[in-house]
């Protein structure tokens, strides 16, 4: 996680990313919420603080929360449902 601001050269003399720049694309890319249709447990493999939207959710099953990293090893195991 960042823990700094972005301070200077954003880019290189070349226009590719800085290091630091890139490192906070990374982050806001996985802010994204992830969506299907039914529970992502067992299914879907993300890392933990993402979100996940059941489009075909009714009402108290809709958005989960990638809480823990893997579960005996299986990184699709690990979400709760918010």
């Amino acid at each position: 996680m960042i823990k700094q601001p972005i301070k200077g050269q954003k880019f290189t003399e070349d226009g590719i990313l800085t290091e630091r720049s890139a490192q906070l694309m990374r982050l806001l890319v996985q802010l994204d919420i992830l969506e299907g249709s039914g529970s992502p447990e067992g299914v879907i493999e993300a890392k933990p603080r993402q979100m996940y939207m059941n489009t075909a959710g009714t009402a108290s099953s809709i958005l989960y929360i990638k809480r823990d990293a893997d579960v005996g090893g299986d990184r699709t195991q690990g979400w709760i449902l918010v």
